[in-house]
């Protein structure tokens, strides 16, 4: 029983790629140099023109969560082992479990990008490659794994994962209102290329001395053009078609949508100025959703266990008949294409005020709130930084943030002589670091770009 949901437990964890890029550069919301704070707040203007390296001209690399390595993997006689290991003391393992363990990342591939003044304002092109993948997975999976099943009720029912990408043709323009008053907007038409859903909507199970009850509904939605299920015959419902795998023949556009970003600037004076602004309002109409779907019901009081091992009744064949019987919760049965269904990107907010030091008027200081609006995957962090540009090709930050997934230190560093920028930076300082040089941590990430002004 407790292999089953190990299996769980580590399909979820690898559901949001170690690789994956973040969407945006927070660090440099408030830095001089580094060009993409319109990708934050529309309402923002470049001093210059630019022209990005294709590919190059915006790379963020990193994930962030409340989970990571360090947590499910232990050394143990100069050995690494996983925390299911009877050398893991449970309650250490489990006291560093939260009710609601969470990995994130969002990421945007620019393949290419430019901005320029004109038509009263600025202006911004970009076409780039983005997407997102969240999973939550609930502690009362690592309780099983880890201390097996004692007779007490379990809640599985927070068990998450979804993913989603597609294409993304950006045009800004932002433009001056009078001396205090900045705005700015894009439209952004989308091309969906794939979209994964999988919930347990509910999930428990009782055990009590000589029997169990248990209640399982989930499902898995999926908008791939192409896609279709494997299947395969149930073992413990005979005539029943169970999902056994994906198959995905070509890849084609598989829905159509479009979003809108909408900024503001507001200088105070001389010394204050605050902004806000709204990311990704917007969907995703996909076709052909593929659905399969469970909703078992389990309620049996036939145990009866025999402390004799040779005996029929034993607690190795009883556990084992509970086991299977427990399985058949998670048969996804194929119900095929049910038709077109409507998604919501997850917007982003983005709240900040800046101050310009007066003793120094090359230095400031910013306080930034981001929050993602994305139902069970939302997340918030607030972001306090000082920024100093000491000369016209060289400007930095550093800042330190607070929030859903814990404390975070951050920096950027932006070199933008006549005709060239190259900027470096991280939201999340990479840590310690495994033998294998994968992060311990899963808040990671670090951001590079090199572009062209003029």
């Amino acid at each position: 029983m407790k292999k089953i949901y190990t299996k769980i437990a580590a399909l979820a964890m690898v559901l949001v790629p170690a690789g994956a890029i973040a969407q945006n550069l927070e660090s440099g919301f408030f830095t001089d140099g580094y060009l993409y704070r319109h990708e934050m707040n529309p309402a923002i203007e470049n001093s210059r023109n630019y022209v990005a390296m294709p590919l190059l001209g915006n790379m963020n690399m990193g994930m962030s969560g409340n989970i990571g390595i360090r947590d499910v993997l232990f050394n143990r006689g100069g050995k690494t082992v996983l925390y299911t290991n009877p050398q893991v003391n449970a309650t250490e393992f489990m006291n560093g479990i939260s009710n609601r363990n969470r990995i994130n990342s969002d990421f945007k591939v620019q393949l290419l990008g430019a901005g320029f003044k004109a038509w009263g304002g600025y202006n911004t092109i970009g076409i780039n490659i983005r997407g997102s993948e969240s999973a939550i997975i609930p502690r009362s999976i690592f309780d099983i794994t880890k201390n097996g099943l004692k007779n007490q009720t379990y809640d599985i029912s927070d068990l998450n994962a979804h993913a989603h990408s597609y294409v993304e043709i950006a045009l800004g323009h932002s433009r001056k209102i009078d001396e205090k008053w900045r705005v700015g907007a894009k439209f952004k038409f989308l091309l969906g290329a794939g979209n994964i859903d999988a919930n347990v909507t509910n999930g428990t199970i009782t055990l009590g001395e000589n029997g169990y009850v248990a209640n399982i509904d989930a499902e898995l939605k999926g908008n791939i053009a192409g896609l279709s299920y494997k299947t395969k015959d149930s073992e413990h419902n005979p005539g029943r078609k169970i999902m056994n795998g994906m198959d995905v023949s070509g890849y084609k556009i598989s829905g159509l949508g479009a979003a809108f970003d909408f900024g503001a600037e507001y200088k105070i004076n001389d010394d204050w100025k605050v902004m806000a602004s709204i990311t990704d309002l917007g969907f995703i109409s996909w076709k052909n959703t593929q659905l399969a779907a469970t909703h078992g019901t389990v309620n049996t009081n036939d145990y009866i266990f025999n402390v004799d091992n040779d005996a029929e009744h034993s607690f190795s064949n009883e556990g084992e008949k509970l086991g299977d019987q427990l399985a058949t919760l998670y048969e996804l049965e194929d119900m095929g294409d049910v038709g077109r269904r409507t998604t919501m990107l997850g917007a982003t907010m983005n709240i900040g005020g800046e101050y310009i030091a007066p003793f120094y008027r090359k230095l400031t200081f910013g306080l930034l709130n981001t929050t993602r609006i994305n139902g069970r995957y939302s997340w918030t962090n607030f972001r306090l930084s000082a920024n100093v540009a000491p000369a016209k090709c060289f400007s930095a930050g550093v800042n330190f943030a607070v929030g859903t997934y814990g404390t975070s230190l951050g920096w950027i560093m932006s070199v933008h002589p006549k005709g060239f920028n190259l900027f470096l930076g991280m939201d999340h300082t990479i840590g310690k670091l495994a033998k294998q040089g994968i992060p311990l941590s899963s808040n990671t990430e670090f951001n590079m770009g090199i572009n062209f002004p003029f």
